[in-house]
């Protein structure tokens, strides 16, 4: 991943915060962000793809494949796409591309805005879909806040369905060590090879094999436990009812030509979800806002 050039940098406000555009080897266009406080983070406009957040004094929070496509069109595997209108395969089309079409589209940046101590900046994105209109809110600073609202248009003329999901990758130091806790209470269904439709575990999540579940009917916030890094990662939600938990171990991360081989090992995707029986149901007129909030602290 590559800057080929950079092509405005400035100060946000004279708060210290500094806001710069720039282009990747392949085309895609961005924008990297840095708070007074020196936190980091990259949005890349297709898609409106948080691809980095860094909190001043912490190693990165999201985790990102070197072998990932940088190129116009093409998914990006890791950071925080948006899975919209639809999750996983289309439910009746399989050419269309996994995970919807607007992670693939260029959204428009529609404002940025700095907090008055240069703490916090927030871009505001936008894209249309079919009937829906999108604002997404990015508020970059000690807590990453994502906020997605999906608006049915007036003109739409009945109520339709959607998925949606903020599909975060999370970076941890071995996935062989990491717990994961607030979903012990919850049931899930099981879409990884050879699993079956699992009960409440009653215990944290451990990773000794490929793991893909929705976990649904919960908004619990969701810790990822990291020895290795000596951090705690919590992922806190509100306006969806489904969670995914994803590592795709050794087998898939193999079949997978944009992730490495040895990668498996870095990462984990909870993800905010609006998925299967909990999918968005809006009326002409009606709009509904899924948000994570992601935040890291040393344990």
């Amino acid at each position: 991943m590559d800057t080929l050039a950079l092509q405005q940098r400035n100060r946000m406000s004279n708060t210290g915060a500094t806001f710069e555009e720039f282009t990747l080897a392949g085309g895609l266009r961005g924008h990297r962000l840095q708070t007074r406080d020196g936190t980091q983070a990259e949005l890349l406009l297709q898609g409106a793809h948080v691809l980095r957040w860094q909190p001043a004094g912490h190693r990165p929070v999201l985790w990102v494949s070197r072998s990932s496509w940088f190129e116009s069109g093409r998914p990006i595997r890791g950071g925080i796409p948006i899975c919209f209108p639809w999750f996983g395969p289309h439910p009746t089309d399989p050419a269309q591309p996994a995970h919807g079409l607007v992670r693939l589209r260029p959204w428009e940046l529609n404002s940025r805005e700095c907090s008055g101590e240069g703490d916090t900046i927030e871009l505001c994105l936008v894209c249309v879909e079919g009937p829906f209109e999108l604002e997404y809110r990015v508020r970059i600073g000690r807590e990453l806040k994502c906020s997605l609202r999906v608006h049915l248009s007036v003109s739409a003329g009945s109520a339709a369905e959607c998925e949606a999901a903020l599909h975060t990758y999370l970076a941890v130091s071995d996935i062989r060590s990491v717990q994961v806790t607030g979903l012990e209470s919850v049931p899930f269904l099981d879409r990884a090879p050879l699993q079956s439709d699992g009960v409440a575990a009653g215990k944290p999540i451990e990773f000794g094999s490929e793991i893909d579940r929705i976990y649904q009917n919960t908004d619990h916030t969701v810790s990822v436990l990291d020895p290795g890094w000596q951090r705690v990662l919590t992922v806190s939600k509100s306006g969806s009812l489904s969670t995914v938990v994803w590592n795709p171990w050794i087998d898939k991360s193999l079949r997978m030509p944009d992730f490495g081989n040895d990668e498996w090992t870095g990462m984990l995707c909870i993800e905010t979800a609006a998925v299967g029986d909990c999918r968005l149901l809006l009326e002409p007129g009606e709009s509904r806002t899924i948000q994570a909030v992601i935040a890291v602290r040393h344990s």
